[in-house]
């Protein structure tokens, strides 16, 4: 399965291989920057994922070994972002890209090579795991540029590295890399370069053999927790954990325990 947009700046591409499913930022020209019809395939993407049962992770990550993404094209601006109309169609792309990751049942790691800001680090947000490359390079310039973020984006940013660490980001628009992201909580681990591609590769095959319906009630936790926008509510969380024990993966899981063997979760 695939997309591609190729009359845009830019690209989209998904693919699923087993039960991974694959999206890939390419602009690589640019540093992986994203177009206003790549955010909207952006969130297609994420939601053909997110409808296909037999998908266990999905994996974000830009084409090339350069950037993971730059963020918005800045190219596009004068064109799509010249009045406030315009404007309000260009955050609400950003923005359905955003919550389609986030909505996402299946888990979301975002591979985070080079060049990761503005943009691409709300897309590195909108996913439940980040690995990066301890060379990689984060920067939030949106004062650089005269933007004001949305308010949505802000809340994840503050939900994730609290207020303190996000007033940081925005009010210095400084650069960092990948161990400074890692000691902040940005990501989840960053990686030696030689070693990055082995090590996340092995952290995504270990979520393919957990149990998808714990996944999924952790996630619909988590989101309730933060109290994210469009959060599901205390009930649906208690019926997804339900949904556990009465799952046959659970019979399962339990019998896998006793064998000393590992399950065979089928996700329901």
């Amino acid at each position: 399965m695939g997309s591609d947009e190729s009359k845009a700046p830019g690209r989209i591409e998904s693919e699923q291989t087993g039960a991974q499913f694959h999206i890939r930022i390419c602009n690589a020209q640019r540093f992986n920057a994203m177009s206003l019809t790549m955010w909207e395939a952006l969130a297609a993407a994420a939601e053909t994922a997110n409808d296909n049962p037999d998908v266990r992770v999905v994996v974000l990550s830009g084409e090339g070994q350069k950037a993971f993404a730059a963020g918005a094209d800045i190219s596009e601006f004068a064109i799509h972002r010249k009045d406030p109309e315009q404007g309000a169609r260009y955050s609400a792309a950003i923005a359905a890209a955003q919550q389609a990751l986030i909505r996402c049942r299946h888990p979301v790691v975002a591979r985070i090579r080079g060049v990761c800001m503005g943009g691409g680090m709300t897309l590195a947000l909108a996913s439940d795991l980040r690995y990066c490359t301890t060379d990689a390079r984060f920067r939030m310039p949106a004062a650089r540029l005269g933007l004001g973020y949305a308010l949505d984006g802000m809340r994840r940013f503050a939900a994730v590295l609290g207020a303190a660490r996000t007033a940081d980001l925005f009010l210095t628009a400084r650069t960092f890399d990948g161990r400074e992201a890692e000691r902040i909580g940005l990501v989840h681990e960053a990686i030696n370069p030689e070693l990055f591609d082995a090590l996340v590769d092995k952290r995504i095959r270990g979520i393919e053999q957990l149990a998808p319906l714990t996944l999924r009630a952790a996630k619909l936790a988590l989101r309730h927790i933060v109290d994210e926008p469009q959060a599901p509510d205390a009930d649906a969380v208690q019926d997804a954990i339900r949904a556990c024990y009465d799952s046959e993966d659970y019979v399962e899981g339990q019998q896998a325990f006793m064998e000393k063997r590992r399950a065979r979760f089928k996700g329901r």
